[in-house]
């Protein structure tokens, strides 16, 4: 394993901003330094043993999750296709955050989504039901106008109310976990528009200006803990797909609470500019993140 080298230059990203090649510091002891990083990027073959790595680099979840406390995992479940499709994130990621929770200690892990396609295809088709499910978590739908609940969002420009699931408003952690796509609206899906899993009314969000509610939205509740799935990259036809030959492997698996930095660092490496994509342009002016990554500390590994 190599670390502290851009892994991005491979895929032809050494001009986006997220670094150049540099050598490790020789004799630099790494274990001291895990925990500190405001972004972990990681690019390998093995997409469970990359998130294993990046957790061990951010200081394990048990930074996020402490014992007793109750869990809500929201990854993008949204349609009824299978995992090598790449429209939903990846089943065997979503397991194993949920086991990284339960071994730092917390009492419940939920897991959910409000689905696109019907929920109860989406959930087995995806393979997101059994892998969560065979990791110890609780899976529970998303599509019940029941589960919602009506929140305030003060500051917001455009989405100044929204009705909520029960599980992010009753759960102690938020753990973000969305895929890498393209989206026909909004050119990019990552770990902001995947908040839109959350809210029971998204037709609002499509008719009052996308890319100002996504942002809006952050102002609310941003997530705990983000994990970006980038190992398969739908790069057309989003955010559903139409066959395998929308995708290119990426191999790229980034971690960080600070989502608009996590967003930033994806659009880069799915070949777009951060400040290109409405709702990330949106979110810098409203300080709710920042584009500039060159003001973060990011450790970027190889395996």
């Amino acid at each position: 394993m190599r670390k502290g080298f851009l892994y991005g230059a491979v895929a032809g990203l050494g001009s986006t901003g997220l670094g150049a090649f540099t050598p490790a510091i020789a004799g630099l002891k790494l274990e001291n330094l895990r925990g500190n990083y405001d972004l972990v990027a990681v690019r390998g073959n093995d997409l469970v043993a990359m998130f294993e790595s990046a957790m061990q680099e951010m200081g394990g979840m048990s930074q996020w999750v402490k014992p007793g406390q109750t869990v809500v995992v929201k990854p993008n479940i949204a349609w009824d296709v299978i995992p090598d499709r790449a429209a939903n994130t990846n089943p065997e990621l979503v397991g194993a955050v949920v086991r990284h929770c339960l071994a730092a200690g917390a009492s419940r892990v939920t897991v959910f989504d409000h689905t696109c396609d019907n929920w109860q295809r989406s959930y087995q088709n995806s393979g997101i039901e059994n892998a969560a499910r065979d990791a110890g978590a609780r899976v529970v739908p998303g599509n019940f106008e029941r589960n919602y609940r009506d929140v305030s969002i003060p500051g917001a420009v455009r989405l100044k109310e929204a009705k909520v699931h029960e599980q992010i408003l009753d759960n102690d952690v938020f753990i973000n976990v969305p895929v890498l796509k393209h989206h026909g609206s909004t050119t990019v899906t990552i770990a902001m528009k995947n908040l839109m899993g959350i809210v029971w009314d998204r037709r609002f969000w499509h008719r009052n200006d996308l890319h100002q509610c996504i942002a809006d939205f952050c102002l609310f509740r941003k997530p705990d803990l983000n994990i970006v799935d980038a190992m398969l990259v739908m790069n057309r036809n989003g955010p559903r797909g139409t066959s395998s030959a929308d995708l290119v492997r990426k191999n790229s698996l980034l971690v960080s609470s600070d989502i608009v930095a996590v967003d930033a660092a994806s659009t880069l490496i799915f070949g777009e500019q951060p400040s290109d994509i409405g709702h990330l342009a949106i979110a810098e002016r409203m300080n709710i993140g920042s584009l500039d990554l060159s003001k973060l500390n990011i450790q970027r590994v190889y395996l």
